[in-house]
């Protein structure tokens, strides 16, 4: 039977609401952008459909000026965090998300938020212009504020008792955006030495999942210093790195895993990179998710998954937020890796086509629907 198809038979029996779960750091306000080609009216124009039209039109304006008009098509919440908690929260589970959601109070573009987990905010938000296109985003980011996501803001906030107490229950701590937040790995340090040798011996350890979310910009003695940091979380938790396609390539880079020329040329198989990004990381898990498939390596096995692409995506940014919830979800309802991969890639699929997160019946028919050639 097709797995998709056996997905849809057994995920009616999982209990999503019955998990706990504790998210952080980050937070924007999203402004979804469309970049204009030709002005037809007031109300009418065409759009720039790829990067490289609009890079061709920036080239041009080399040593000369030219006019960019950019029309804003939605606000709306944003920041890695608070996305994949959005996308976990539609299931009702025990949930809270620490983060930069507006500071001393929350602000009103989170506020929607309350409804369906416990907030603590430690900073103000971020801003990011998310220039959409048919072949990807730009993302332009406004975040000065974020060196504000401290371990001392942190325990100032929510306090340390109250941290170890969440993290002490929860099934899923997640860590995402750090290439954002410029103070996360002494954040992670210090979480490893004064918070989590206080938490109790479990008999089935929480997941950790952590993304990096682009990390280019950052220097390579700051990324490589960032990995070496997480196979210390092992005594704690099931430790899982997710990664885009470009971000695994440049990860592979920066630790010298395959030789420079490969690695830009992006001519190093999925399976080779994704075992290679294990075996030096040393930690449980590394999941791949290109736009048309996903792979990870659990526990030494490679798996590999054909996704639902769509060429005109409704809403694209936030998609890969979508698949990480889809797929730590996936694996805190025990489904085998394979499996949550699926369940990763029916998240984010149904997100691009309908702009919002999967209820859990929803994600299940959408898993059906797929198999049939429906969508």
């Amino acid at each position: 039977m097709d797995k998709r198809l056996e997905l849809g038979m057994l995920l009616p029996n999982k209990k999503p609401s019955q998990l706990k779960m504790l998210l952080g750091f980050d937070g924007f306000v999203d402004e979804i952008i469309h970049v204009v080609d030709k002005r037809l009216d007031s109300e009418t124009f065409t759009r720039v459909d790829t990067i490289s039209q609009l890079a061709e039109r920036i080239d041009k304006a080399s040593g000369l000026s030219t006019n960019i008009e950019l029309v804003s098509t939605l606000q709306k919440i944003g920041g890695n965090g608070p996305i994949m908690a959005n996308a976990l929260a539609v299931n009702h589970p025990e949930l809270t998300y620490i983060g930069a959601l507006g500071y001393p109070t929350v602000d009103a573009v989170f506020a929607p938020m309350k409804a369906s987990m416990d907030l603590y905010t430690i900073a103000i938000n971020g801003h990011t212009d998310a220039l959409e296109f048919d072949d990807g985003k730009l993302m332009l980011g406004k975040m000065s504020s974020l060196r504000d996501v401290t371990y001392e803001r942190l325990i100032e906030v929510v306090g340390r008792d109250k941290l170890i107490a969440l993290l002490s229950e929860t099934n899923l701590f997640t860590a995402v955006n750090w290439s954002m937040l410029p103070n996360m790995t002494d954040v992670f340090r210090q979480l490893l030495t004064d918070v989590l040798p206080q938490l109790p011996k479990r008999e089935k350890k929480p997941y950790l999942f952590i993304d990096l979310a682009d990390p280019e910009k950052r220097e390579n003695a700051e990324i490589k210093e960032m990995l070496d940091l997480l196979k210390e979380f092992r005594p704690y938790f099931f430790v899982v790195l997710g990664l885009n396609k470009k971000e695994a390539f440049d990860v592979a880079d920066v630790l010298e895993l395959f030789d420079h020329s490969s690695l830009q040329k992006m001519q190093v198989s999925l399976e080779d990179l994704n075992q290679e990004l294990y075996d030096y990381l040393n930690i449980d898990a590394v999941v791949i998710h290109p736009v048309d498939r996903s792979c990870c390596v659990v526990d030494g096995t490679f798996y590999e998954e054909e996704g639902p692409y769509i060429a005109k995506p409704k809403l694209s940014t936030g998609a890969g937020d979508n698949f990480n919830a889809g797929f730590v979800l996936g694996l805190m309802l025990g489904l085998s890796p394979d499996q949550a991969l699926l369940t990763g890639m029916g998240t984010s699929g149904f997100y691009v086509r309908n702009a919002r997160s999967p209820k859990f019946k929803e994600l299940t028919s959408f898993l059906v629907d797929w198999a049939k050639g429906l969508i």
